[in-house]
């Protein structure tokens, strides 16, 4: 489990140039058109589960005042990624990822459009956790598929294709998601929304196929040990806190400051807009200059995102803060997918790949709680500067705990 894994990093002889990195499962590269259906799925979902979370925030505004309330939808969605994420990584590397993809894109379909039944606050949050539950084995399967046909040289590449997609998602159902409220209402945009993974199985039977490799299989916390990645994990879960916890009540923060429900979509989709255009970048950056120096950048400005929301009083402050939150997502996601690729063999990508996840998850759990607990006391500007704080903790344990490329004698 995540909450196991040790602060202290133990020595290694790897280094990020010279991690030995497993060969692809089936033997080399994947040409560029072959990625089309799996980015086109996760595309479709990141649309439905983008929208769905804003209009299921917004949604709960209107039952009920409690911020505590509302910020737990965000908790129990990000439960579900720490629970989902691990157990889902762990099935890539045992079974067909194209079976595993078709089944997460059906049940989230099934889930998102339960949440049309308009229910109760607790109905909102057990569907919340039960659709990402689902949803939060995406990430680690697809991307192990993505890292098992690429090399070192242009893992960084590949896996921005994936984040990228998984942004434009993002963008487009954050966007869809405030016309949709504007024009049919709560019922009627969360089946809309619905329809995206049922169009996204349509695909499923073209993404390349994966083989699993015949190997021993190594247990999370040795190779975590072994690989010097739980300053990584940890920081994440400390970075996760920050942001997670200050997105769980933006939408109310938001609505505090007079910006239409229409007009949040479209801020909101700043970020991920700002993701699709820095991930292509920042993946090429990781190839030429190295992991570790890309996923910093992303930890460090993901303390600065709350700041920038503690200042806004108008939408075009909160643009400027989720440009730097897509800034921060797209550099620290390539950088870290890519640096945990290049330490672990193919067998234990799609575990590992999720245990990130997972980390992340924990703090997405936890973040909210303390967000929703200190905000009737502090103020929104308040919590934001705490989410600021716990965010730069993990920006400094990542940059002490985790290992620069050697330099070359």
């Amino acid at each position: 489990m995540v909450i196991d894994l040790p602060i202290v990093i133990m020595s290694t002889k790897l280094d990020e140039k010279t991690a030995a990195p497993a060969s692809p499962a089936n033997g080399g590269s994947c040409p560029l058109w072959r990625w089309i259906s799996p980015l086109v799925s996760i595309a479709s979902l990141s649309s439905a589960a983008g929208g769905s979370m804003m209009l299921a925030q917004l949604y709960l505004k209107t039952i009920t005042p409690s911020p505590v309330a509302i910020s737990l939808l965000t908790s129990f969605m990000w439960l579900g990624t720490l629970i989902g994420s691990g157990g889902w990584g762990t099935l890539a590397d045992r079974y067909p990822k194209r079976m595993l993809l078709g089944t997460i894109l059906g049940m989230s379909a099934l889930a998102t459009a339960s949440l049309g039944i308009l229910l109760p606050v607790p109905g909102v949050l057990t569907v919340a956790f039960i659709r990402v539950l689902m949803v939060s084995g995406i990430s680690p399967i697809a991307l192990a598929i993505i890292s098992a046909h690429s090399t070192m040289a242009n893992r960084g590449r590949n896996m921005s294709y994936f984040t990228s997609s998984q942004s434009l998602g993002s963008a487009l159902g954050s966007i869809t998601a405030g016309f949709l409220l504007a024009m049919v209402g709560y019922r009627y945009g969360f089946i809309a929304l619905a329809g995206l993974p049922l169009v996204a199985m349509l695909l499923v039977p073209s993404i390349p196929r994966t083989e699993a490799a015949v190997q021993a299989r190594v247990k999370r916390v040795q190779l975590i040990k072994r690989n010097g990645l739980s300053g990584l994990y940890v920081g994440s879960i400390l970075r996760q806190m920050g942001t997670t916890g200050s997105a769980s009540l933006i939408y109310v923060y938001m609505a505090t400051l007079g910006i239409p429900a229409g007009t949040m979509g479209t801020v909101n989709a700043v970020s991920p807009i700002t993701s699709i255009l820095g991930m292509p970048l920042f993946g090429r950056l990781a190839d030429r200059v190295g992991r570790r120096a890309v996923f910093c950048i992303g930890f460090g400005l993901s303390a600065l995102v709350p700041l920038v929301f503690a200042m806004a009083k108008s939408a075009w402050v909160m643009v400027l803060g989720y440009m730097t939150l897509g800034i921060a997502f797209s550099s620290l996601y390539t950088g870290s997918a890519a640096y945990i690729g290049d330490r672990i063999p193919v067998e234990s990508q799609g575990a590992m790949l999720g245990l990130f996840d997972s980390s992340r998850g924990l703090g997405g759990v936890l973040g909210p709680l303390v967000a929703g607990a200190i905000t009737p006391v502090l103020g929104f500007r308040g919590m934001f500067l705490t989410m600021s704080g716990i965010a730069a903790i993990g920006f400094i344990l990542v940059g002490l705990r985790t290992r620069a490329p050697a330099q070359s004698s």
